[in-house]
């Protein structure tokens, strides 16, 4: 067991803004100029400091894990073995194949391993790139061998300075969205401090470094960005297109680098369908953002040597049958609000009926069954019947799988962004039911009282429903809350900064006027960053403060151990987080491993933890032999497992799916 000990010596212009009501007295032309022209410096400057500060914020950002981590593990004065086995799990497992091809004596011998793997699962040869999310590690790792860095860079550093890097990109990303809806890039600023303070629950790159979310989601948040721009109103063309390149090449790369992208974008595509069908983004760019999706998860199909879990995905299935659906149903926006609600609800069932459809007949014809396991543990968490299912109940039984737990609200409360996000969303979402009622019932016309007209621009509605979404994942799965709370920062970050929402509450109250609601927007704001910076700071301080040390002497001497007197063609059987250990710091043959989104490998990991099972020994020695093992790797932490309850440990998973008890 891993433990860690303490160590020894040795003003975007702030353009959303009111316009001020026309002077009865009408200015020189000369004074009109110089307004002008002070107006457009005003903005270049509030511009050039507004991204100064989002690049300086992002690189705080970067260093700040970066010395988290460094000071958690001593990374730079553990051994080599010892840094490989602070990789847990799976982040070990992709690792690994950073450390392949870095080992190999060319890029094309690289490459050809990852292709013909026969290390990975012994008795098997597999395609690495078509079953795994690598191309990350298979870039980086040329990039390393190209570049003069090797006498002053070893590859363990450029790999984890990379990931870290990638966190400056995220937090910028998220500082411009925040930006982009506010107007005022004072809300950016502090939706990057409140990802920082909330540190905990919006990332957890310092510790599992290689995961895929640590790779995907700063790419899912420039993607949003992206978004978010693209639904602005009154785009040049040149804008909208180049907008549309970034939207695509940011999908593209967040596909590229994670397995559960296309059950990310499902829900994304969801939202884009909702906002469509109330009339409330432009149906034209609906559509491309549609086609974009398609188009880079079937980019990344053809990368992944056609990869049957992507074609098989339910987003492909989704966005097709949106795009035929529409064009059966022609006149979907037109009529009253009775007759648009029965139009609506005929397009859903049609967009339902296809997608099952669609889906299912992709699946028959290809045979696919590598997600199966997801949609039986989906049937069993939510309450359609129990299951007697091992890989089911294998992810039932983990703290991550399940519903987000209330002390994750406290903590997100001490810093306040809780408490503004729900105060962002409730006046948003009922000016969206609004809005949404008001365009189906077609008396959208403009009014004559106009600063009575309630309004919801594309970019917060797609926002707001964007976060409303992911908060719903996020409840149901506690993994998923690092896609939530990070958008909960800049959701609620905007509602502080922004105008209309401020407008919209005065007015309910009926304390209305420009200038107030200007001073609200700003003053709030900067009272809560310096709330914030006066109460987390002294402890961010004592954190980069705190020295400890990696520390684990049981699997150091495993690894020694089977480096040592073990051949170099030796199988390993044992737990798969282990295993993916293994690999990494001894390069021995694996039976099994955590990469669990294939149907063959966990039918095949089923039966290697018979080892835990009730069987008899002559049942576990073929079922070993099998799969030409040489060695089994016992753990006592299973053995006499404490930290699940009874019916969760795996024994009682095993034997409860052998039917060996009730």
């Amino acid at each position: 067991m891993t433990t860690v000990r303490q160590r020894r010596g040795g003003r975007v212009t702030e353009g959303a803004e009111d316009q001020p009501s026309e002077e009865k007295n009408v200015k020189s032309d000369g004074d009109v100029l110089s307004d002008h022209t002070g107006g457009k410096l005003w903005n270049i400057l509030s511009i050039t400091l507004g991204g100064i500060v989002a690049i300086g914020v992002g690189l705080l950002t970067s260093f700040y894990v970066a010395t988290l981590h460094e000071n958690d593990l001593w990374f730079s004065n553990i051994k080599e073995v010892e840094r490989e086995i602070s990789f847990r799990t799976e982040c070990g497992l992709y690792y690994s194949y950073y450390k392949q091809m870095i080992q190999a004596a060319s890029i094309q011998q690289g490459l050809h391993g990852l292709v013909y793997d026969n290390k990975t699962e012994s008795v098997r040869t597999i395609n690495i790139l078509e079953r795994m999310n690598v191309y990350q590690e298979v870039f980086l790792s040329i990039l390393y061998r190209i570049l003069p860095i090797q006498q002053y860079l070893e590859p363990v550093y450029f790999y984890i300075y990379t990931l870290f890097g990638l966190q400056a990109v995220y937090v910028f990303a998220l500082y411009v969205t925040s930006w982009l809806l506010s107007g005022t890039w004072l809300s950016g600023l502090l939706a990057a401090c409140w990802y920082i303070t909330n540190r905990i629950d919006t990332t957890r790159v310092e510790f599992t470094i290689p995961l895929r979310e640590n790779w995907a989601l700063p790419f899912f948040a420039v993607q949003i960005a992206a978004i978010t721009y693209l639904l602005r109103t009154h785009l040049q063309p040149a804008q909208e297109r180049l907008t549309l390149l970034a939207v695509f090449i940011a999908t593209f790369l967040f596909s590229l680098t994670w397995q559960f992208n296309q059950f990310m974008m499902l829900i994304q595509a969801l939202a884009l369908f909702i906002l469509d069908c109330f009339d409330m983004l432009p149906t034209a760019k609906v559509t491309w953002l549609y086609i974009i999706q398609i188009s880079g998860l079937l980019l990344v199909c053809v990368l992944q040597f056609f990869n049957s879990m992507i074609l098989g995905s339910l987003l492909i299935s989704f966005n097709a049958s949106v795009l035929i659906a529409r064009t059966i149903q022609k006149n979907l926006k037109k009529g009253n609000l009775f007759n648009r609600l029965g139009k609506l609800i005929l397009h859903v069932l049609l967009v339902s009926s296809l997608t099952l459809l669609v889906n299912k007949f992709i699946k028959k014809s290809l045979n696919l069954e590598s997600d199966e396991h997801i949609f039986k543990f989906l049937k069993a968490k939510f309450g359609f019947g129990s299951t007697r299912d091992f890989d089911a109940n294998l992810y039932l039984c983990e703290e991550a799988f399940g519903l987000l737990p209330l002390n994750t609200f406290s903590r997100l409360s001490d810093t306040l962004l809780f408490y503004v996000y729900i105060f962002s969303l409730f006046p948003l979402t009922v000016a969206a039911l609004i809005v949404a009622f008001r365009n189906l019932s077609g008396s959208n016309q403009v009014q004559e009282k106009a600063e009575y007209t309630i309004t919801l621009k594309p970019d917060a509605a797609y926002n707001l429903i964007h976060t409303v979404l992911f908060g719903c994942l996020a409840l149901s799965t506690m993994r998923m809350k690092y896609l939530w709370t990070s958008h909960m920062c800049v959701f609620a970050s905007f509602g502080l900064c922004s105008t209309e929402v401020w407008r919209l509450i005065l007015k309910c109250v009926h304390l209305y006027t420009s200038q107030r609601t200007q001073m609200i927007k700003y003053s709030i704001p900067i009272i809560t960053l310096l709330y914030i910076s006066y109460k987390f700071w002294p402890g961010i301080m004592d954190e980069l403060s705190e020295l400890r040390e990696f520390y684990d002497p049981d699997t150091v001497e495993l690894m020694n151990w089977i480096k040592s007197n073990t051949p170099n063609t030796a199988v390993f059987a044992g737990s798969m987080q282990l295993l993916a250990g293994v690999k990494l710091c001894t390069g021995r043959t694996l039976t099994n491993h955590p990469h669990y989104e294939d149907k063959h490998l966990r039918e095949r990991t089923k039966q290697i933890y018979q080892i835990y099972a009730k069987r008899s020994p002559e049942d576990v020695y073929r079922i070993l032999q099998s799969f030409g093992t040489d060695y089994v790797i016992l753990e006592d932490s299973i053995c006499y497992e404490r930290r699940h309850s009874r019916g969760c440990r795996l024994r009682d998973l095993l034997d409860t799916a052998n039917g060996h008890v009730q």
